[in-house]
């Protein structure tokens, strides 16, 4: 029962490292800790629920959200993320505030 509890937070502990890692990328448009409005246009991301991120991750990637325009950008940003990617991304930002 130990060793599961530690696999657990140890794979808990790889996706929040993948998940900051991954945001680099988002930060110069959302800002290091997701405070800013992307291009002046964007909703703020910190403080959004891992479920609302996953689901924007998800629209964009698939091509059917646009949320003030960002769509376009947004689908070039997300495609080669994975859906294990999105989920560590989106717990990751979850955790800003």
């Amino acid at each position: 029962m130990k060793t599961l509890i530690a696999i657990l937070g140890f794979t808990a502990m790889l996706s929040a490292a993948d998940g900051a890692a991954m945001f680099q990328k988002c930060a110069a448009c959302h800002g290091a800790k997701g405070e800013k409005a992307a291009l002046g246009k964007s909703e703020v991301i910190a403080g959004w629920s891992s479920a609302k991120t996953l689901d924007a991750l998800k629209g964009y990637k698939a091509g059917t959200r646009n949320t003030k325009g960002m769509g376009a950008i947004m689908k070039g940003q997300t495609a080669t993320l994975s859906d294990g990617d999105m989920k560590s991304l989106a717990d990751y930002v979850a955790g800003m505030k």
